[in-house]
């Protein structure tokens, strides 16, 4: 079983935002699974597929982004998840905008929905996809990381998305982490 978290906001206001990649990524996850969100629990939206006779879940915190691991906290102790199965997919201004990097754990660095996880679950071995948004801006980060997403950002955007999509694929397929790293990371 996997669980597959993509992390963001869940008014409307925020989905076209640069904090919300991580949802996005979850929408082509899912999209590309042929499975829609349509439960709620756990604090989040989830959506069930079935990879190769494994159960996947792709869930969306609806806990706002900085308390997002009480909604992973629950859904891991739900299902049972093993640490090597729980991927976290989110933004990262440390790295520009339109590259991807995927790691098999590492620390939360400054991202305030990832030191709440690593709080919750105790540890920092998981896997975790970050899709980099990173860019010179005059604003200060946190009006950057809410403020709209740009047409010329979206063409550098959603080529990542669909990386990061591809590569969750993978991973759920059975693909070991560091093939997953090797081919997507860049």
């Amino acid at each position: 079983m996997y669980l597959v978290v993509g992390l963001g906001n869940p008014e409307k206001k925020y989905f076209n935002t640069p904090h919300n990649m991580g949802f996005a990524a979850a929408d082509r996850l899912a999209k590309r699974l042929g499975a829609e969100f349509t439960k709620g629990e756990c604090m989040a939206v989830t959506a069930h597929a079935k990879v190769n006779g494994a159960k996947v879940i792709i869930a969306k915190p609806v806990t706002y982004m900085n308390l997002s691991g009480n909604a992973v906290a629950e859904l891991c102790r739900k299902y049972k998840i093993e640490k090597g199965n729980l991927v976290v997919v989110y933004d990262d201004t440390d790295i520009p905008m339109g590259k991807l990097r995927i790691r098999a754990k590492g620390s939360a660095g400054s991202h305030n929905g990832m030191k709440n996880i690593v709080q919750l679950l105790g540890t920092e071995d998981f896997v975790r996809v970050r899709v980099g948004i990173g860019k010179d801006t005059p604003m200060a980060r946190i009006d950057y990381v809410l403020s709209q997403v740009t047409d010329d950002d979206h063409a550098l955007l959603d080529p990542v998305l669909d990386s990061a999509a591809a590569a969750l694929d993978e991973f759920v397929h059975g693909a070991p982490i560091d093939a997953v790293m090797q081919k997507y990371n860049g």
